[in-house]
């Protein structure tokens, strides 16, 4: 027993001497390839093992036949356990040589392709990771260029709807200035309906630019579907008699809403004038909310004529007003926008579809 416990103690010694000039080369190393660390790992291995027993021979535990042995074996345990570390080695270092020209391709622009080589699994694990960072990356570079587009729309639209009013500003002023305006009320009713138009407009950027910015501030109360459907129909009245449209209850449920009172009217007089615009003389916009699950549909169903199936995606993006709508009363295209930013505010979505002879705007929030 006593034996026993002193070979431990030899081979303990010889060990741990090998195993710390091993430690202080891996620190030396560490920036080295992974195969040279195999290497020596594999090296400080074989080495621990033969120190230990060098030092059990020196302590005179062994016969010089044995000694001979074992130290044979040693080295052939030494040399395939350092070949197969280099193999390994490069194994690896291949495996992550494909991953880094994939992933060079990502960081130029192009999309990640996994590398079909067999890799260990944490390049694996990795491989994996930069798949899913590209095609978040490539979801995000087409939503900035589609943003970049609305952007660049809107900003010819508001170009196009602010030279004509600004010009007719200008040559009504000059006639009024030079005292040849024939009928100067009208000029000044004229001046002054222009200048509201404008003022909406100006009042629609800024808007959005709040919601845009994520500085919309919401004050919700307690309030009725009942209530704010009413009110919309009330301040859209006047608009719907002067283009001859019906403005009709499609079913009004009081249902109760926690939100902005203030906002949603926005929302749905938005709605309810874009949906006048769109409906011919002698056609009906119908306003409907009711219950769905935990939610309230706020709808507004026109007589457009439908959407093209195609446009339907773009509907709420900043600046778009479809094909036929240049001039006003096509507006800077900001009203639908501003509808879906401010639901998006609730907590809510906002969609449309086409229905028999025109189209449905929903707007579906949370109950309270």
């Amino acid at each position: 027993m006593r034996d026993l416990l002193l070979i431990a103690l030899y081979a303990a010694a010889g060990a741990a001497a090998v195993g710390l000039a091993g430690a202080v080369a891996l620190r030396v190393l560490r920036r080295r390839s992974m195969a040279v660390s195999l290497a020596l790992l594999t090296t400080v291995a074989v080495g621990s093992m033969l120190a230990g027993t060098l030092s059990v021979a020196w302590a005179m535990f062994l016969s010089s036949h044995d000694l001979t042995v074992v130290t044979t074996v040693c080295a052939v345990a030494a040399v395939a356990s350092t070949l197969t570390a280099l193999l390994l080695g490069r194994w690896v270092i291949g495996g992550h040589r494909d991953l880094e020209r994939a992933a060079h391709t990502l960081g130029e622009g192009g999309g990640f392709a996994r590398p079909a080589t067999p890799m260990p699994a944490e390049l694996t694990s990795l491989a994996r990771q930069l798949d899913d960072a590209s095609t978040k990356l490539a979801v995000s570079h087409e939503r900035e260029r589609a943003l970049e587009a609305s952007r660049r729309e809107l900003v010819a639209w508001i170009s196009h709807d602010l030279r004509s009013p600004l010009a007719g500003l200008r040559a009504m002023a000059e006639a009024l200035e030079d005292g040849v305006a024939d009928d100067p009320g009208r000029y000044h009713r004229q001046i002054r309906g222009e200048v509201e138009r404008l003022t909406s407009m100006v009042n629609d950027l800024f808007e959005l630019s709040r919601i845009q910015a994520g500085s919309l501030t919401l004050n919700p109360t307690r309030v009725s579907a009942y209530d704010l459907v009413s009110d919309a129909i009330a301040g859209a009245g006047p608009l719907a008699a002067e283009r001859g449209v019906r403005l009709a209850d499609d079913g009004v449920e009081a249902v109760p809403l926690e939100a902005d009172g203030k906002e949603l009217t926005r929302v749905l007089a938005n709605l309810l004038v874009n949906a006048i615009h769109r409906t011919p003389a002698d056609g009906t916009v119908a306003v409907s909310a009711r219950r769905a699950d935990d939610a309230v549909v706020l709808a507004v169903t026109d007589g457009c004529g439908g959407i093209p199936a195609a446009d339907l995606p773009r509907v709420f993006d900043t600046g778009w007003r479809g094909t036929d709508a240049r001039t006003p009363p096509g507006g800077a295209g900001l009203g639908l926008a501003i509808v879906r930013g401010v639901v998006e505010a609730h907590a809510g979505r906002a969609t449309v579809r086409n229905v028999p002879g025109g189209c449905r705007f929903e707007v579906t929030l949370p109950r309270a």
